[in-house]
C-alpha cells in the first residue's frame, strides 16, 4: 500500500518537487520518449498527490479545481514509476487522486485527458469516454469524464 501526501505546491517541500518533475521527466519524457514542455507553469495551481513507497516517489497525480483545466475538476500527469506498475499503484494514486476532488472542491464530476492505450485502466475507475480520439504531443488521447 501507497503512502499517499496531498498538497498544495506551496506546501511541496524542494525535495518533493524535485521528485515529482524527475519522475514525470522518466516517464513521459523519456520512457515515452516524448519531447514536451512538462513544466508548463500549471503546477502552482494544482494539488499534488504523492504516492510513496519506502520514501521513494513511485506514483503522483496533479488535480485542478473547476473552471481551470476544464470546466470539471481534473486530474492529470498521472504516473507510475516503471517498475511499480505490476503493483497497480495506478489505482491507488487515482482512488487518492478522486477523494482529493472530492475532498478539496466538493465535486464529483471529473474529466480527465487520457492517453488512448490507458483506456481500459479509467474504464474500470469508471470514466467514459467523451469525443473523438485526439494527438496531445503526438500521443492519441481521448477525453474522458466520471460522473
Amino acid at each position: 500500500m501507497l503512502d499517499i501526501k496531498t498538497k498544495t505546491f506551496k506546501e511541496l517541500t524542494t525535495r518533493e518537487l524535485y521528485d515529482l518533475l524527475q519522475l514525470r521527466s522518466e516517464v513521459f519524457v523519456v520512457e515515452q520518449d516524448c519531447v514536451y514542455q512538462d513544466v508548463d507553469g500549471k503546477d502552482q495551481k494544482a494539488l499534488h498527490v504523492l504516492g510513496y513507497k519506502n520514501d521513494d516517489l513511485v506514483a503522483y497525480t496533479r488535480v485542478f479545481k473547476p473552471g481551470y483545466y476544464f470546466e470539471n475538476a481534473s486530474i492529470g500527469r498521472v504516473v507510475v514509476k516503471e517498475e511499480e506498475r505490476q503493483y497497480k499503484y495506478g489505482y491507488d494514486i487515482m482512488n487518492a487522486s478522486i477523494e482529493a476532488v472530492k475532498r478539496y472542491y466538493n465535486e464529483t464530476t471529473i474529466k480527465i485527458s487520457a492517453q488512448t492505450y490507458l483506456k481500459r485502466f479509467y474504464n474500470n475507475l469508471e470514466f467514459i469516454e467523451i469525443g473523438e480520439e485526439y494527438l496531445e504531443d503526438g500521443i492519441p488521447h481521448i477525453r474522458m469524464i466520471k460522473n
